[in-house]
C-alpha cells in the first residue's frame, strides 16, 4: 500500500469518527437497550447543545473526508492515463484504496442525512 494512501486513510478515519459516533448514538437511543440508551442520549444531547458541533463535526469534517477521499481515489486515475478505465479494478488493486472508498461513501451518507435533516427543519 502506498504511504500516501495510508496517510489519507488515517486522516479520513480520524475526521469521520465524530459524525459516525453521533449517527450511531441516534440509532442506539431508539433501541430498547437500557444501559446504552442513556449514554447514547447523553451523546446526542451534547451534540445538540452546542451549535458548533453541527457545522464542524457533522458538516465540515465529513465534507473534508468526501473531498480528500475523492481526490485520493480518482487523483491517481487522472494522473496516470494508462491505468485501466475500470475504476473498481483500480480500487480493488490496493487494499488501502478500498478502505478510503468505504470512508468516502460513509461521509457522503452522513452528509446526505444531515443536509436532509437541515432542509426538513
Amino acid at each position: 500500500m502506498k504511504k500516501s494512501m495510508l496517510v489519507v486513510a488515517a486522516l479520513d478515519l480520524l475526521c469521520i469518527v465524530p459524525a459516525a459516533l453521533f449517527m450511531l448514538a441516534l440509532i442506539i437511543r431508539r433501541l430498547p437497550l437500557h444501559d446504552m440508551t442513556n449514554t447514547a442520549q447523553q451523546i446526542v444531547m451534547w451534540y445538540s447543545g452546542r451549535m458548533w458541533t453541527l457545522w464542524v463535526l457533522l458538516l465540515a469534517l465529513p465534507l473534508v473526508v468526501l473531498i480528500t477521499g475523492c481526490v485520493a481515489l480518482f487523483g491517481e486515475r487522472i494522473q496516470t492515463p494508462d491505468v485501466t478505465p475500470n475504476t473498481l479494478a483500480l480500487i480493488h488493486g490496493q487494499p488501502g484504496s478500498l478502505f478510503v472508498a468505504g470512508l468516502t461513501l460513509s461521509a457522503a451518507g452522513i452528509l446526505a442525512v444531515v443536509i436532509l435533516h437541515m432542509l426538513a427543519n
